[in-house]
């Protein structure tokens, strides 16, 4: 134990100094977070494929309840619960296009985690810094609850509990609960909680901060505390559902999967759920008596209650949809919160493109219109009104509009191109477009998967909670 408690000491080090110019202290707010004994009791797994490179290297780190798939190395590293997904890294003989240039992959990607302390935090996609294609790093960083760090190099960092880093190179940079950051390339800032930032340079600028007074009821985070809120209470009332299929060796999906689509083992799959063809279920999803139609997707950390998916409807990583029916493609972005209810239910247009870290929690009915863009804090129509546009007039932007809370600076064009593409090339990966072997993608591969567990030190010694070193290659 006194080893696990000295790396907990070098790691908090590490991050202070790297964020020593915005004066803040990550000690208080992780100190005794997660318990030193919590850190001991479960156990780490990987998946084995036939599509990803195979090589995991552990080393001095403890990996407790995480799981692990593609070409990962963890050095001097705390991972509670957390997810290092790297069945998107690039390989060798890609090619990276980077503005106008086509960078050839020379070897398989890696994500490499060294002196990290995450917490129940997803790492997924590649690097998007042309100065690091074959390095997916994670240095001298602490991630609180449910953060995403997708597609985001990430050096002497601390993120707040539900905040999201995308496709972002970030550098000492301290970012608050709930806050987004895409943003290409940042380093020592201080990013609110709560906000919303959507950068392309050059391009566009869009900006907008959740009412402080307000985000607090969601998500709420202080020295000593672990983070409370709506948000918390919600996942942690359904934390049981979690125990009972980690503690099940051979899963079996209560429902009925076609064959082209994949339900993951550490899903938790309710009855009366509908599962489509070419859906994509990942792990610690939660769905519950609700219908997924062809090609839509439930994300790491989703939750789907009572609702229907039409078809090719994207659930980003961390988004909840409660007692809503979406419209075909519609995209709801990470850590969104949509919370209808039984009399009262949320209806969101096809085409809709939903901004992540949006909340909507209503008592009366709400319908979103058709091809409709919709971001901030809606809780009724008037709220709607000051929070959405179409998707055909925010086009038309060319210079500066704002609009309630929101900023947008730029060509609202290629904000809007750029969001469709990209919902193109999620829809894609995750295998939506799959017909008769041909356009194959997660939801496909993913049926063919096993699962290995590691186990730490036990009790009795310093190295208590510690994993020894571990190799596994082919």
């Amino acid at each position: 134990m006194k080893e696990l408690e000295k790396l907990f000491d070098r790691i908090v080090q590490r991050v202070n100094i790297n964020l020593r110019e915005l004066e803040f202290d990550v000690n208080p707010l992780v100190n005794k977070l997660i318990p030193t004994r919590q850190m001991t009791r479960f156990y780490a797994f990987y998946g084995l494929t036939p599509h990803h490179p195979l090589n995991f290297v552990f080393r001095h780190s403890n990996l407790s309840g995480s799981y692990f798939l593609g070409k990962v190395r963890v050095t001097n590293s705390l991972l509670y619960k957390s997810d290092i997904r790297g069945d998107e890294l690039k390989q060798k003989g890609d090619l990276f296009q980077y503005q106008d240039f086509n960078i050839p992959v020379d070897q398989d990607e890696e994500i490499c985690i060294d002196d990290s302390f995450l917490i129940k935090t997803l790492v997924h996609n590649f690097s998007h810094d042309p100065e690091t294609l074959e390095t997916f790093f994670i240095r001298d960083t602490v991630s609180t609850h449910y953060a995403n760090i997708h597609g985001s190099p990430s050096d002497g960092c601390f993120y707040g509990p539900f905040s999201t880093v995308d496709l972002t190179t970030i550098r000492d940079c301290l970012v608050g609960a709930y806050a987004y950051v895409q943003a290409g390339e940042i380093s020592h800032l201080n990013v609110d909680p709560g906000t919303v930032w959507v950068r392309l340079p050059d391009e566009f600028n869009f900006m907008y901060r959740h009412p402080s007074d307000q985000l607090t009821n969601y998500i709420y985070f202080t020295p000593g505390n672990v983070p409370q809120g709506v948000f918390m209470d919600f996942v942690e009332d359904r934390k049981a559902a979690f125990e009972q299929v980690f503690n099940i060796v051979n899963f079996k999906a209560p429902v009925t999967v076609p064959t082209s689509a994949s339900v993951d083992r550490f899903a938790v799959i309710k009855p009366k759920t509908s599962i489509g063809d070419n859906v994509l279920v990942a792990q610690r999803a939660f769905l519950q008596n609700s219908t997924l139609g062809k090609g839509a997707n439930a994300q790491e950390n989703c939750y789907i209650i009572n609702s229907v998916l039409e078809g090719n409807d994207v659930t980003a990583h961390g988004a909840k949809i409660i007692e809503a029916d979406m419209g075909k493609t519609v995209f709801v972005g990470f850590n969104s919160f949509l919370r209808g209810r039984p009399n009262a239910r949320l209806k969101i247009g096809q085409e809709c493109v939903v901004m992540p870290h949006t909340i909507i929690d209503i008592s009366k009915p709400l319908v979103i219109p058709p091809g409709h863009l919709v971001w901030g804090l809606i809780k009724n129509a008037d709220d709607l009104q000051a929070n959405s546009m179409s998707l055909k007039d925010f086009s038309k932007i060319e210079s500066r509009m704002s609009k309630g809370r929101m900023l947008f600076e730029g060509s609202g064009k290629s904000f809007v191109t750029g969001f469709q593409e990209r919902i193109h090339h999620i829809l894609e990966a995750n295998g939506a477009f799959y017909n008769n072997n041909n356009n194959r993608g997660h939801a496909q591969r993913n049926q063919n998967i096993s699962f290995n567990t590691i186990q730490p030190y036990p009790k009795g010694g310093d190295k208590e909670g510690l994993y020894p070193t571990i190799i596994i290659q082919p």
